[in-house]
């Protein structure tokens, strides 16, 4: 920003002349007031320019048009004049910097503010696309950062610039390393080609540097790699990754649309999303700039007579990018350092009639953005990591703190590459739950295990019911017929059966006076399968051993009871044992490395087999086969105990526990690879290993897609296509880094746990 020279003009219009922001290819750019004292940038064309009748069309032309955008994330026209000997035109002045000053100053952009911005420009881009316009140089000097959201600058006037020469052979019009592929050829350029862009700036927001190489590269260079080259996405974060690839597809048929990407990242509204979206040192930034901007006044010194507008070089060519966005620019700002030449800046100021009173609205126009900055930007932002904070503990009442947002009976299915958001979020206390909190979903609601034990509306996050003292953490919740069984929450050795729609307590039974329930592993529609610790055969209370028992679902007796010595050979105490049941026999195995197959009627052992030193798990059974994970993926005969067949991981390093969904088998190997195989032959049906964090370890199916949930480091959900194992997206956040990720399914909503948070997902 510089101080008017003599050559300036000191009035356009209504409009008096503060200062000198800048100059691009079609003339000067002005920061301005109107009468009533709102701030503008004014540009004015090049008198060479002003002197082409052919130009003056294409200008007027393209100030109606953008008169028409005037949309909330874009800077538009409010007041031109094409007829003037100095054709001008003066658009909203945003208060804050550019994206490409932002970075450079403070690098990279954190995650949240990263998918803030991607809704606001993708918003804005349907503006500008509903007034027929295709901006064609979307850049990160053309993205302005403001306190409220950010602003697309400079829509369309590139088309009146150039003019005829459009069509000039092998010349280009763009910024290279941004502009999309056809446009790099010198093919037709449809809305598509701004979602291109879109990405390039998301990636440059998120990696600090631009996809297709360095600023500094030529501009042959970057038109090469935008062509031919693949984006460099190292350090973008993982939920971003997929929209990124997605808008910089070569194939614009194959990006995704505006409005997908909006109704994607803000399903509730983007002004949702735009809450506290900024960094703290960007928004103080804004705030100390901004009193500074509408303290300006207009300086005094005679104006010299006329323009005095000196006669400008030609207007670049093609083969060069017009200099960033011709107009704006804010005064420097520690950390900053000088402004880019020409480059918009700050925004549109509130109208007052003095520089005191401007202040005063501008405190209040910016919600305090000092404050702002004082909190470290906020974290009620709702993309990815807002929604509610409360805490769940004991005796919890029912709807205490939920973040409920009423869920729609359908949902649109996100672009590629594009997560949904949650539909509700919320934290229970941090020691309700462990780090592998087994799930529960029945008739809208879902149950965690843990102290308390509580029932979620799967539609809104609304407690149901809650009870305390029921569950110990990380017990298996298991169900059957409108009732959940487990151990006494208060270690008193007995099983008690719950009412799932209300908690109240069913039926609650002792397996004898000698024996002290530890858990239950598995259940069917006779019995209740548990392990237990035997004292009956000794003295001391001291000595005892574990026992595996059935017990009747209906009425609690016990039904049959068998010493687990004879599984091992030795004395065995393991309270570790997970169970399924598959047609007549129970399947279990503990942290003893054994795994046991019993029939369910009489429970006589058919045999025992050792699985290794570093597994334990559920077992997962189907189809009379009992599926071992390790070094291989083997298929054991439930029956016999022989190995049907054997999957070797062709060079990754091994499978861990599997999942069988309609006939299919799901697994991820120790590589973060996913698996889907045939059970009957024991063939790969396909693997993906395109995805940014760790393997899934749970996995339900809806529809067409597969669902995983990955384990403690490098978590998240991942959505495949199930018939071809092609990643479709990834959601993660780094809120509660470390801690094991579940899901689960109702209906067409995921439910899914990370650490105390629990989140409700459109499963589309």
């Amino acid at each position: 920003m510089e101080t008017l020279q003599p050559d300036d003009p000191r009035e356009l219009g209504s409009y008096r002349m503060l200062r000198r922001l800048g100059a691009g290819g079609m003339g000067r750019v002005y920061l301005a007031r109107s009468p009533g004292g709102r701030t503008v940038a004014v540009k004015v064309v090049r008198p060479d320019l002003a002197a082409d009748a052919g130009f003056r069309d294409r200008f007027r032309h393209e100030v109606e048009i953008a008169k028409a955008v005037s949309g909330r994330y874009t800077a538009p026209v409010v007041d031109a004049d094409p007829n003037a000997a100095l054709p001008w035109l003066a658009t909203s002045y945003v208060l804050g910097p550019d994206l490409t000053d932002v970075v450079d100053a403070h690098g990279a952009m954190p995650e949240r503010t990263v998918r803030a911005l991607a809704a606001g420009l993708a918003a804005a881009l349907q503006e500008i696309h509903a007034a027929g316009l295709i901006h064609r140089d979307l850049k990160p000097s053309n993205v302005l950062l403001a306190a409220d959201g950010p602003r697309v600058i400079d829509f369309g006037i590139a088309r009146a610039v150039d003019g005829n020469r459009m069509t000039q052979t092998g010349v280009v019009v763009g910024s290279p390393g941004y502009m999309p592929p056809e446009q790099a050829l010198g093919q037709d350029v449809g809305p598509a080609g701004d979602v291109f862009s879109l990405g390039g700036v998301l990636a440059f927001a998120a990696n600090g540097r631009g996809a297709f190489g360095a600023g500094a590269a030529s501009h042959a260079a970057l038109l090469y790699q935008v062509v031919h080259g693949e984006p460099d996405l190292a350090d973008v974060p993982p939920s971003l990754l997929g929209l990124i690839r997605a808008c910089l597809q070569k194939d614009p048929a194959q990006r995704p649309a505006p409005a997908e990407i909006v109704a994607a990242l803000a399903p509730q509204g983007v002004e949702g999303v735009l809450r506290d979206w900024l960094p703290s040192a960007v928004s103080s930034t804004i705030a100390t700039h901004a009193a500074g901007i509408l303290d300006l006044e207009a300086p005094q010194p005679p104006q010299a007579p006329g323009y005095g507008y000196p006669p400008a070089p030609p207007a670049p060519g093609y083969g060069a990018p017009m200099p960033s966005a011709p107009g704006y620019g804010y005064p420097p700002a520690p950390g900053y350092g000088p402004p880019q030449p020409g480059t918009v800046q700050l925004g549109s100021a509130p109208a007052a009639s003095s520089a005191p009173s401007r202040r005063r609205v501008l405190s209040l126009a910016l919600g305090g953005a000092a404050a702002v900055a004082g909190v470290g930007g906020g974290a009620a932002w709702w993309l990815g990591s807002g929604g509610d904070s409360s805490t769940e503990g004991k005796g919890t009442a029912a709807g205490k703190g939920a973040s409920a947002r009423p869920a729609e009976d359908s949902f649109t299915t996100p672009p590629a590459g594009v997560a949904p958001q949650p539909l509700w979020r919320k934290k229970v206390a941090e020691d309700s739950t462990s780090s592998a909190v087994p799930l529960l979903t029945h008739d809208g609601l879902l149950l965690i295990s843990g102290d308390p034990l509580v029932a979620y509306d799967v539609k809104t996050g609304k407690v149901r019911w809650s009870k305390p003292g029921v569950c110990r953490p990380g017990a298996p919740l298991l169900f059957r017929d409108g009732r959940v069984y487990l151990a006494d929450g208060d270690y008193d050795g007995e099983l008690v059966a719950y009412d799932v729609k209300t908690g109240e307590e069913t039926w609650r039974s002792q397996l004898g006076s000698k024996l002290s329930l530890e858990k239950a592993i598995a259940v069917d529609d006779q019995y209740v399968y548990v392990t237990a610790t035997d004292y009956s055969d000794f003295e001391s209370a001291t000595e005892k051993r574990s026992s595996i028992a059935a017990v009747s679902r209906v009425t609690g007796t016990r039904v049959w009871i068998w010493d687990r010595d004879e599984d091992t050979g030795k004395s065995t105490e393991d309270y570790d044992v997970l169970g399924s049941v598959s047609g007549d026999y129970l399947v279990y195995a503990g942290s003893d490395n054994n795994l046991s197959v019993r029939k369910t009627i009489l429970g006589v052992r058919r045999w025992t087999k050792k699985i290794g030193d570093d597994w334990a798990g559920q077992p997962t059974v189907a189809k009379n086969l009992v599926f071992l994970p390790g070094e291989t993926l083997r298929a054991v005969d439930v029956e016999t105990g022989k190995v049907r067949w054997t999957l070797k991981p062709n060079g990754r390093r091994g499978f861990n526990n599997p999942t069988v969904i309609d006939g299919v088998l799901y697994v991820s190997d120790y590589d973060g690879g996913v698996w889907a195989v045939d059970i009957n032959a024991g063939k790969r049906i396909w693997l993906c290993d395109e995805l940014d964090i760790s393997g899934p370890e749970t996995f339900v199916k809806k529809g067409t897609s597969l669902y995983g949930a990955t384990g403690s480091l490098d978590g998240g959900l991942v959505a495949l296509n199930a018939g071809t194992g092609k990643l479709r997206w990834t959601y993660t956040d780094s809120d509660n880094w470390g801690e094991q990720w579940q899901v689960a399914l109702s209906g067409n909503r995921l439910l899914v746990t990370n650490g105390p948070e629990i989140y409700a997902l459109p499963a589309v």
